[in-house]
């Protein structure tokens, strides 16, 4: 006869010639529940979020399937997960079940964006990177398993990878009053039939979220969307572990206390293990420079998030814990086109960011950005634009009364206050608060991919 016990939370039980013993299996089977939810949490995130902006598109905004919200303002922007400060957004979320083959108008103008399913795969690029390459054009938007209808117009087909479908675009006329007339523009109609004219929706200071819900209620959204979307075979594992929480078609979410004590706790434990995969990866490859802090930030290589032999789970919830959208121009290999990104998530000495110290960064002259490059800083607890009282949480090329050296570089400043040069390259930070950044490059050059040009890491100063 021999009793041992286990490591780590199972601690607590108690084994017996190789068996638990009966009055513990309770307690194996929560631990079995626990990891299963915690591995959902993580795979569950793009979705989510996705499901998440829709809701409050619909129910926030009064957008419908035929309607764009035009993110213009600081303010407008505060609820996108690390949205970019400097260039509008146009969102539409269609769901393909009720309208059918969607004809998406864009007219002639500078934009970049695409189109994707739920799971923020990429199945259609629109504008600069697009088959229209900015000179607008009809963009057909065809369900799954349908085969693209006959018409008499002339127009971009692309197939649905999904029933839900995010149409994205970033407006990149550096005269506003182009840009907004260009969004004005935009009309989205079914193929076939009358629908109401398109809306262009402004959040006008409504308070919103698209931060993926938090405890039950991450649970619920998941719920909900899956009533609604289709199936990948890729997926049936983790929809048979979801069953043991109530989270299936067609029946009703109705989790017992028991069952919301161990979903709310697993949400906290998965969202924990989503801050460590993002802002603290164990990827090898992630330092774009070995001697720097900053990360490459998108490690994902398609849109279908497929490795040589396997899917990239962790890559994927990296990436979309921290943010929404994924398209291939983000990850562009072609000097002066698309876009690059890198994060730092701590100081030179590696410590997290924190809203109550002083930091200085300094960006070298000649940033390899064809059309302009922006620091960003974000919220670590809703990944969004840091919500100050400058209302402000980047700088970047674009601004004009931004000082710069005699040697081209520019110095930021962050902090709480501002520095004694001034407010001009200074973003305030909020005390309590811990924070990271995004540089952007919009066509990026060529010294950007062979890495010879370096941007120096973020050094606390106090």
């Amino acid at each position: 006869m021999r009793v041992r016990r286990l490591p780590g939370r199972l601690g607590a039980v108690r084994m017996y010639r190789e068996l638990p013993i009966r009055v513990d299996l309770p307690l194996v089977f929560d631990e079995l529940d626990y990891q299963m939810a915690c591995q959902t949490y993580l795979w569950a995130l793009p979705l989510v979020s996705y499901a998440q902006w829709q809701q409050q598109h619909r129910e926030v905004f009064g957008a419908g399937d035929y309607d764009v919200v035009h993110y213009v303002t600081y303010t407008d922007r505060l609820g996108l997960i690390t949205a970019n400060a400097t260039t509008p957004y146009v969102v539409c979320f269609l769901d393909l079940s009720v309208t059918g083959p969607v004809v998406v108008e864009i007219p002639p103008g500078p934009v970049a964006g695409g189109m994707s399913d739920f799971w923020q795969r990429e199945f259609g690029v629109i504008g600069e990177m697009g088959p229209d390459e900015c000179k607008g054009g009809q963009h057909l938007i065809v369900p799954v398993g349908e085969e693209a209808p006959d018409t008499d117009e002339d127009c971009f087909v692309h197939h649905a990878t999904g029933t839900h479908v995010m149409v994205g675009l970033r407006t990149l006329d550096p005269d506003p009053a182009e840009a907004a007339e260009l969004v004005h523009g935009i009309r989205i109609r079914p193929l076939t039939g009358d629908a109401p004219q398109t809306q262009v929706i402004s959040p006008e200071d409504r308070r919103w979220s698209g931060t993926q819900p938090r405890g039950v209620e991450y649970w619920a959204r998941l719920h909900d969307i899956y009533q609604r979307e289709i199936i990948d075979e890729r997926d049936r594992f983790y929809l048979a572990m979801l069953r043991r929480f109530g989270i299936e078609r067609d029946a009703p979410f109705e989790p017992d206390e028991s069952l919301r004590r161990l979903l709310t706790e697993a949400a906290m434990a998965g969202e924990l293990m989503a801050q460590a995969n993002s802002f603290a990866t164990r990827s090898p490859e992630a330092r774009y420079w070995h001697d720097r802090r900053w990360e490459l930030l998108l490690r994902l290589d398609h849109s279908d998030q497929r490795g040589p032999y396997y899917d990239q789970l962790l890559e994927r919830s990296a990436w979309f814990y921290q943010a929404v959208g994924f398209s291939e121009a983000m990850k562009s290999q072609t000097p002066g086109k698309g876009q690059a990104y890198l994060a730092s998530y701590c100081d030179a000495a590696g410590d997290w960011l924190d809203g109550g110290g002083f930091y200085t960064l300094r960006v070298p002259a000649d940033p390899p950005a064809k059309l302009f490059w922006s620091v960003t800083v974000y919220d670590v607890a809703t990944r969004c634009l840091i919500n100050n009282q400058q209302q402000r949480g980047d700088r970047g090329s674009l601004d004009t009364d931004m000082v710069v050296n005699a040697d081209g570089s520019v110095d930021l400043f962050f902090g709480p206050s501002p520095p004694a040069t001034g407010t001009t390259n200074w973003v305030q930070t909020v005390p309590g608060r811990h924070w990271f950044t995004y540089f952007r490059c919009y066509g990026p050059l060529e010294s950007y991919f062979d890495r010879s040009w370096k941007l120096e890491d973020v050094v606390r100063r106090g």
